[in-house]
């Protein structure tokens, strides 16, 4: 099993680990600069996961107490973006889990998600049946997302929308880069017979 590198403390980058240490320190400055340059990113992530704007607003409030809570303890192991993609991974996996016990796993609307975001590929040059072709594509592939186990849909979510490396992603989820990469394989094989059995 290959094991992800750990990162040491200097890898972190001098800027960043003392923005580090003074939150661990308390200072509302920090806490606040550190916030505001990772909140888009975790509010983005939690809703590729969760599939709902306005939970995904609520995880990233309980992503930033978490971080703030256990910062002390961060030591480089990875880079900070790792790190708080790790938390909010587990987050939304642990909402995930109260949805299923109150069995609200099926009650993401795509219908809300197109009114409160608008339609794919707008514009005022777009022409209606190609807006209508990259609608339906978005709809189709956002179906196929949600049908995916959670754990593949993290993997392919980070990977293919936020671009991160089979490292980070490996330690993210907290399984080794074989996983991740069986992951990826089921997860891009269940979105192309998905996709096949739309058009059909």
């Amino acid at each position: 099993m290959k094991q992800v590198r750990a990162a040491t403390w200097p890898d972190a980058g001098g800027r960043e680990a003392t923005l580090i240490q003074r939150c661990a320190a308390r200072d509302d400055d920090a806490c606040t600069e550190l916030m505001g340059e990772h909140q888009r990113m975790v509010v983005q992530l939690a809703f590729n996961l969760l599939g709902d704007h306005d939970e995904a607003l609520d995880l990233s409030q309980e992503v930033f107490l978490r971080v703030f809570r256990t910062i002390h303890r961060f030591r480089g192991q990875s880079t900070l973006r790792t790190w708080i993609y790790r938390i909010a991974v587990n987050q939304a996996r642990n909402r995930r889990r109260f949805w299923r016990r109150r069995h609200r796993g099926d009650q993401v609307s795509l219908d809300a998600h197109v009114a409160a975001h608008g339609e794919l590929g707008s514009g005022a040059e777009s022409r209606p049946d190609r807006l209508l072709a990259q609608k339906q594509l978005g709809l189709q592939l956002q179906h196929a997302l949600d049908h995916l186990p959670f754990e593949q849909r993290t993997a392919i979510v980070l990977r293919e929308i936020d671009g991160m490396s089979y490292e980070e992603i490996a330690y993210s989820l907290g399984v080794a880069i074989g996983t991740v990469k069986s992951r990826l394989t089921r997860a891009r094989h269940a979105l192309r017979v998905e996709l096949q059995e739309a058009k059909t």
